[in-house]
C-alpha cells in the first residue's frame, strides 16, 4: 500500500511521496568492476603517478591482447604515434578502447577529475556500462518528470515535515524486460535514505509538497544557480527522479535551494528556484533575487530598512548620499546586515551619522553581482537616456522598465520613491535630482564588459536615465 498524505498546497492536490526510480541504480550495480593488467618487467622512465599498470610504449595490438581476458580490465602505455603522452586501454563490450589520459596533479581523460587511476577507471565503466544499456530510457527521462507533480521549496518547517515523510514502492521504471531482469520491486529508496543524515532525508521535492505558500509572498521568477556537485552515497534525481550514477560528479546541486538533478534535467528544471536561508549566508553581494525569495520579501531588507531610518530621521541632512560616511562604520552596517538581517540595528543609538546608512545603502546596490539595472537591459537604459524629445525618452524608458527582473523593478520603484521625496526637501538637504542622478548613476548602472573609454562617456547617460527615474517616478511605475 502506499501511504497516502493530504496536504492543503497546489490546488489541493493530494501529495504522494515520491517513487524513486531503482533501473538505473540496478545497472550501476551490475557494472563491470575494474582489474588492473599489471606489468611484469622493469619499465624506464616510468612517470610517478602511474602504478605497476604503467606497460611503457606498447603498441594497440599488445594492449589488446593483454586486456582480451576479463571485462574491465585496463592498462596505461605511452603512445607509439606521440611519446611522451600516455593512453588509458580498457577492455569493454568485448573491445579494447583507447582514451587519452591526463595529469594535471588529478587523472582525466574527459571533464571529471579523479584522485586515482582506479577511481577513473570505476567510473568510466559505469558509465559506459549506464549509457549503452540505457541509452534510450536515458534520452526520455525528462518525460512524465515527478517535478511536474510534486514540485520542491525551502525548508522552513522542519518540525512539520518530519511528521510527514513517508516512503513508497510499486516503482515502475525501466524498460519492461529490465524490470523482469532486476527485481525493481525493491525499496532502493532506504539505500538512499540509509547513506544520509535525518536532516538530509528531507528532500527539496518533499518540502515543497509540505509548505503551505503564502498569500503575501512575493511570485518572483527565478532561475537555480546549478553547480557541478559530487554526491556521498546514492543520490536520486529531484526531477525525474532517477537514479545520479557515476563515482563523482554524478549532477548538479542549486547552491540557493539545494535542488539536486542529472545535468540533462537542469535544462529543463522550471524557473522557480525558492532559495533556502541555510544556503544563502549573507545579505551583501547575493543576488538580489535569491536575497528576496529567501527572506520571502517584496524587497531586500537591507533597502527597506536603510531607506525607512533615513525618512525618519534624514531628509533635511545637508548633502544627503553626497556627503559619505566613515568606511569603517560602514562596513560594520554591512557585516550587521550579513550577520543579523532584519534584526541589525541601524537606529541612531548604533549610528548617529545618517550618512553611515545613506552610505550602506549605496554598497549594498554597488556590491550586487547583477546590478539593479541589469547587465542585460544596460544598453536598452543608455539608448533611451540620449534619445533627445521628452515624451518619447519617457515612453522608451517605459518599455525598459520592463525588461528588469520583477524583484529588480520593484525596488527600482521604491527607490525612486524615496530619491523622489528626498528631492522635496532640495532647501534643506540641496540634492536635487541632477545630483542624485550623479550620485546614484554608476551605482545602479554598471557597463558590461565595456571598454574604459565607452564606460567614460556612458557616465552622463547613467545620471540622465536616474535623474528621469526620479522626476517621473509616479508616471513611470
Amino acid at each position: 500500500m502506499r501511504t497516502k498524505m493530504a496536504l492543503n498546497v497546489f490546488d489541493h492536490d493530494e501529495y504522494r511521496p515520491p517513487v524513486w526510480k531503482s533501473y538505473l541504480y540496478q545497472l550501476q550495480q551490475e557494472a563491470p568492476h575494474p582489474r588492473r593488467v599489471t606489468c611484469t618487467r622493469e619499465v624506464d622512465n616510468r612517470p610517478k603517478y602511474y602504478g605497476r599498470e604503467y606497460h611503457g610504449m606498447i603498441s594497440r595490438e599488445e594492449a589488446d591482447n593483454l586486456l582480451s581476458q576479463a571485462e574491465g580490465s585496463y592498462l596505461i602505455r605511452e603512445s607509439q604515434r606521440q611519446p611522451g603522452t600516455y593512453t588509458l586501454a580498457l577492455r569493454f563490450g568485448n573491445q579494447t578502447r583507447n582514451f587519452r589520459l591526463y595529469h594535471d596533479g588529478k587523472h582525466f581523460v574527459g571533464e571529471k577529475r579523479f584522485e586515482s587511476i582506479h577511481d577513473l577507471v570505476t567510473d568510466g565503466l559505469i558509465t559506459l556500462y549506464i549509457e549503452t544499456k540505457a541509452a534510450e530510457y536515458i534520452a526520455k527521462m525528462t518525460i512524465n518528470p515527478i517535478y511536474e507533480h510534486v514540485g520542491y521549496t525551502t525548508l522552513n518547517q522542519e518540525p512539520t515535515l518530519k511528521k510527514h515523510l513517508a516512503h513508497s514502492s510499486d516503482a515502475t521504471d525501466g524498460p519492461a524486460s529490465a524490470k523482469d531482469d532486476c527485481n525493481t520491486e525493491e525499496r532502493v529508496p532506504q539505500c538512499r535514505a540509509e547513506s544520509r543524515t535525518s536532516s538530509e532525508e528531507l528532500t527539496s521535492l518533499v518540502r515543497r509538497a509540505t509548505l503551505r505558500e503564502s498569500d503575501l509572498a512575493p511570485k518572483y521568477e527565478k532561475v537555480h544557480n546549478f553547480k557541478v556537485h559530487t554526491f556521498r552515497g546514492p543520490h536520486w534525481c529531484e526531477y525525474c527522479a532517477n537514479f545520479m550514477w557515476g563515482l563523482i560528479a554524478q549532477g548538479v546541486k542549486c547552491a540557493d535551494c539545494g535542488l539536486n538533478v542529472h545535468k540533462q534535467c537542469s535544462k529543463v528544471v522550471p524557473n522557480d528556484c525558492q532559495p533556502d536561508l541555510r544556503h544563502v549566508k549573507k545579505v551583501y553581494s547575493c543576488d538580489l533575487t535569491t536575497l528576496v525569495k529567501a527572506h520571502n520579501t517584496k524587497r531586500p531588507m537591507v533597502v527597506d530598512m536603510c531607506i525607512q531610518e533615513i525618512e525618519a530621521r534624514g531628509l533635511q541632512s545637508e548633502g544627503l548620499y553626497r556627503i559619505s560616511g566613515f568606511s569603517e562604520l560602514i562596513e560594520d552596517v554591512k557585516l550587521a546586515f550579513d550577520r543579523d538581517g532584519e534584526k541589525a540595528d541601524i537606529s541612531s543609538n548604533a549610528y548617529e551619522d545618517i550618512n553611515i546608512i545613506t552610505g550602506a545603502l549605496k554598497l549594498y546596490f554597488r556590491e550586487l553581482p547583477i546590478p539593479l539595472i541589469t547587465y542585460d537591459a544596460y544598453p536598452r537604459f543608455i539608448e533611451t537616456a540620449k534619445i533627445t524629445d521628452p515624451e518619447k525618452r519617457l515612453e522608451s524608458l517605459h518599455e525598459a522598465l520592463k525588461l528588469l527582473p520583477p524583484a529588480h523593478c520593484e525596488t527600482m520603484r521604491y527607490l525612486m520613491a524615496h530619491l523622489k521625496r528626498v528631492t522635496e526637501y532640495e532647501k534643506e538637504n540641496l540634492m536635487t535630482s541632477e545630483n542624485l542622478g550623479i550620485v546614484f548613476g554608476p551605482t545602479l548602472m554598471r557597463a558590461p564588459e565595456l571598454d574604459a573609454m565607452t564606460a567614460l562617456n556612458d557616465i552622463r547617460y547613467q545620471r540622465l536615465v536616474v535623474e528621469t527615474l526620479i522626476t517621473n517616478e509616479d508616471v513611470l511605475f
